[in-house]
């Protein structure tokens, strides 16, 4: 390949290219050859190792900067960066938010994490973990009644579980789909804060989930969150039953 042909974009050429650039920087990160802080090669020497033409090269780094895996330094080069969470989940929601029924995905996708979740911080939180888990509980179970500030404050304690857990991938899948899980936590928070009821069975069930990590009792703990979960679906049950059921005629 002449240098001309290097840097000469080819229409045919872009989605193949960039999946190698793609698919290299991945490769080199799960290997450890790349690491955050590390200077990747020259653009020219990167783009004749890749087989891509600069151009593609350029923008596949651009995408890989705005996803915040790379800070691009004019007349330095690229450095790789730590990976923004909220960077990701931005991108995640976007992905996800346009599927159906997206809210009870996501409820589906938090009982998987939380659950290994709350088992792993069963043996690693840590008695700082604990009494910050015990500080939001407390402001849990005072903003039950305000959907907004309920809301933040039940995401707030299903995420200290997961930090509990000490896992860092559990932690970066988890505050990735961080948008969907405070939308949906805030959602489920509408449904419930006008039934005083079931918000008195919240504020159990949330102090349950509580006790058994302090009592560091890895299967009550799945169990307790799982009937936790069971609450708000029970309560949407009988609000679509109630309605959708006929109205009894008046005489």
């Amino acid at each position: 390949m002449m240098a001309l042909d290097i840097l000469r974009p080819d229409p045919d050429e872009a989605p193949s290219g960039a999946l190698r650039v793609f698919t290299f920087f991945r490769d080199r990160l799960l290997s450890g050859e790349l690491k955050a802080g590390d200077r990747l090669l020259a653009e020219r020497e990167l783009a004749l190792a890749l087989g891509v033409s600069r151009p593609v090269l350029r923008e596949a780094l651009r995408s890989l900067a705005m996803l915040g895996l790379l800070d691009i330094q004019h007349g330095r080069g690229a450095f790789v960066r730590a990976a923004d969470a909220s960077v990701l989940g931005h991108a995640l929601t976007l992905c996800l938010a346009p599927q159906p029924n997206i809210l009870d995905d996501v409820l589906q996708a938090r009982i998987a994490i939380e659950c290994q979740a709350i088992r792993l911080a069963c043996e690693r939180a840590s008695e700082r973990d604990l009494q910050a888990i015990a500080g939001i509980l407390d402001t849990l179970a005072l903003s039950f009644d305000e959907p907004e500030t309920g809301g933040g404050a039940d995401y707030a304690f299903h995420l200290a579980i997961v930090r509990a857990s000490g896992s860092g991938a559990l932690m970066k899948i988890y505050e990735a789909i961080s948008p969907l899980l405070m939308h949906s936590h805030v959602e489920r928070r509408r449904d419930t804060f006008r039934e005083p009821t079931i918000t008195s069975r919240l504020v159990d069930a949330h102090r349950e989930v509580f006790l058994s990590l302090a009592r560091r009792d890895p299967d009550q703990a799945d169990r307790a969150l799982r009937e936790h979960f069971l609450i708000s679906d029970d309560l949407r049950r009988k609000n679509l039953i109630a309605a959708y059921q006929p109205q009894e005629k008046q005489p």
